[in-house]
């Protein structure tokens, strides 16, 4: 399915159109499924949104909280996806604790990786090992990189969670993500992206000429669901056409 693009003005707008996104497919899984399963991601992108979603009317109860990838540190450490998450939405929210499925950051990568492969598992999707995810939350570095999925990264992988050895802008190395085998069966994907620095990178993965080794956000193309990219005019300013402001 070809994927849209929304274009906003500024981080505020487009945080409000992806909670209003947010809240509708949450609104709709719940009606037809009894959940929705969502995974987060981390990074400054998000924050808008995830401040929106604690004062919306959602049925948390039937929410069940997962992430797109995580790195090695303990919650309490600012580089902390959950850490993040936690303080802006979770606490705010009245979600049972049992719904928040954080990643075991305590163990060593593998088997953190391991681990994170079982809880999926639980919530697999008939035919599969993984969850089909009503939303999926993701993120681009400027390189390129979603999730913690970097260039040169095997694109062929056969797991749903794998182990990550990253060095990005000095951040932690050692991380756990969430592989295309599980982001491509969701129901829908959301990128959210602003800033500059990302214009060329965006630009990347919607032209013919780079391949989804050298970009990785080219790697999520769910088989059944939608992708929606929602970007600032600054991360947008390469597209050529660009789409109209929405």
């Amino acid at each position: 399915m070809k994927p849209t693009i929304r274009i906003f003005k500024e981080a505020n707008e487009l945080s409000r159109a992806a909670a209003e996104l947010f809240v509708a497919l949450a609104t709709q899984a719940i009606r037809e499924r009894g959940r929705f399963l969502v995974a987060l991601s981390g990074g400054s992108a998000p924050m808008g949104l995830y401040r929106l979603l604690a004062r919306k009317p959602i049925d948390w109860t039937r929410v069940h909280i997962f992430w797109g990838d995580e790195r090695l540190v303990p919650p309490e450490n600012p580089e902390s996806n959950y850490g993040q998450a936690r303080e802006v939405l979770l606490k705010h929210i009245p979600i049972p604790s049992e719904n928040i499925h954080r990643v075991a950051t305590e163990l060593e990568s593998d088997a953190a990786a391991a681990d994170y492969a079982r809880v999926l598992k639980e919530f697999a999707a008939p035919n599969l090992d993984w969850p089909r995810f009503d939303l999926v939350l993701l993120g681009m570095g400027e390189d390129g990189h979603t999730a913690s999925l970097f260039p040169g990264s095997p694109v062929d992988v056969t797991e749903p969670v794998i182990a990550v050895t990253a060095n990005y802008q000095g951040r932690p190395a050692q991380r756990v993500t969430l592989t295309p085998l599980v982001f491509n069966d969701a129901r829908q994907a959301l990128f959210l992206v602003a800033g500059a620095n990302k214009a060329v990178s965006l630009r990347g993965v919607f032209d013919d000429y780079n391949s989804s080794e050298l970009i990785p956000a080219k790697r999520i193309q769910p088989t059944e669901g939608q992708v929606t990219w929602m970007v600032d005019e600054a991360a947008g300013s390469a597209l050529t056409p660009s789409p109209s402001p929405k």
